[in-house]
């Protein structure tokens, strides 16, 4: 490893599944953490604040706040409240913050941190489902990197590294298709949230493993990609993979295709964004493919799971559309999880808002927040 002086870093989201592997490498990389948010996990958050030491911590909950402000009182790590202080860490001006905060949240303080110089590893999709124009040209205009870190963004970045953008063909997002490939919409309608949270590979939070349940995760992915990558609808491909080896692939002109494999563990392509350009050891796994055995793709049922189709009608009709699915779906979700709908009907409140008004450009994130607020209302009413 090339030995440099650490940097800084804040990471949003620190007491989630991103933000706990992020801290479990850290020591690995020339980071060093100076800021931990989360929104109301205090337990951990102290643990996190006393082994590393920061100087700013910020919890949203403002009551959870003035607790843990009373538990550290003992450290040097001064204690923000409420959206408003994770707000202010973003604006410090790390060298990078990581943005592992759920849903369209990670928004506004992903453009925050963007304006105030640092550099951004994103493992929040929604920013650039909701804002990616906005986002995409405020990292250029400021000369900052967006460096992904969803496994599969991950995968496409690592494998058009150095290659000439005009000889890309597709790009191949792969899905694993969930708890519930090959059950039957009938089957759908009765499953439960316990069912719907046991992810067959990956250990995730509560909103992200629903998304994937529903397929829905996979076709925000789809948008993100579009704005991550440059590239058109018709370039990107869904294919699931359920053995989560392939992270993704791409497919270039001359028909080779490039693909980055390993053991589905968050940890690579968390790494990978803070340490790019460089590799360094990894505790993973190690992948055999003779030891491992068969890998297998199939097309996605789109039918079944009509929340990929949905977003991807969204991105179709463009403008505010995605922003608006996504804040439908981040409503339905909350409300099946809090057992208010069922399964099916997180589908039916993405599919509502398709057929609502929304614009098909916008210029100001107070359009991508209007639209998601009045998504969400449409969301309310139509189940109360």
């Amino acid at each position: 490893m090339i030995r440099m002086e650490k940097k800084t870093l804040c990471i949003l989201g620190s007491t989630g599944s991103i933000g706990t592997q992020c801290l479990d490498i850290i020591e690995q990389t020339d980071f060093r953490v100076c800021a931990l948010a989360a929104a109301r996990n205090i337990d951990l958050l102290e643990q996190q604040i006393r082994r590393f030491h920061p100087e700013f911590a910020a919890v949203e909950d403002e009551q959870k706040a003035a607790d843990l402000k009373v538990r550290v009182a003992d450290t040097a790590t001064k204690v923000l409240s409420g959206r408003q202080g994770v707000l202010e860490l973003a604006a410090m001006g790390h060298h990078t913050v990581l943005n592992a905060l759920v849903g369209i949240a990670g928004l506004l303080p992903t453009l925050t941190a963007l304006e105030a110089g640092s550099h951004i590893a994103l493992a929040n999709k929604e920013t650039l489902v909701t804002g990616g124009a906005l986002v995409m040209d405020t990292a250029r205009k400021l000369g900052r990197n967006i460096l992904p870190v969803d496994s599969e963004h991950s995968a496409v970045f690592q494998c058009i590294q150095n290659s000439p953008k005009e000889d890309l063909q597709s790009v191949v997002l792969t899905a694993s298709g969930g708890p519930f490939l090959g059950k039957t919409r009938a089957e759908l309608a009765t499953v439960t949230k316990e069912q719907a949270l046991k992810h067959p590979n990956w250990s995730m939070g509560q909103k992200i493993s629903i998304d994937s349940a529903t397929m829905m995760n996979k076709g925000l992915e789809v948008i993100e990609a579009l704005h991550l990558f440059d590239v058109t609808p018709d370039q990107i491909q869904v294919v699931i993979h359920p053995e989560s080896i392939v992270h993704s692939l791409v497919e270039w002109k001359d028909g080779a295709m490039l693909a980055q494999l390993s053991h589905p563990d968050m940890r690579v392509p968390i790494q990978y964004a803070l340490t790019y350009p460089h590799r360094i050891p990894s505790p993973i796994k190690r992948l055999s493919l003779g030891e491992f055995g068969r890998l297998t793709f199939c097309q996605p049922d789109r039918e079944t799971f009509g929340c990929l189709a949905a977003a991807e009608e969204a991105i179709r009709l463009g403008g505010l559309f995605p922003a608006a699915v996504n804040g439908a779906n981040e409503q339905a979700v909350a409300m099946f999880l809090g057992g208010k709908i069922g399964f099916l009907q997180i589908e039916e409140a993405v599919r509502l808002v398709l057929t609502a008004s929304f614009d098909r450009d916008y210029q100001t994130v107070e359009q991508v927040l209007q639209a998601d607020a009045t998504a969400r209302e449409l969301v309310l009413q139509h189940f109360n």
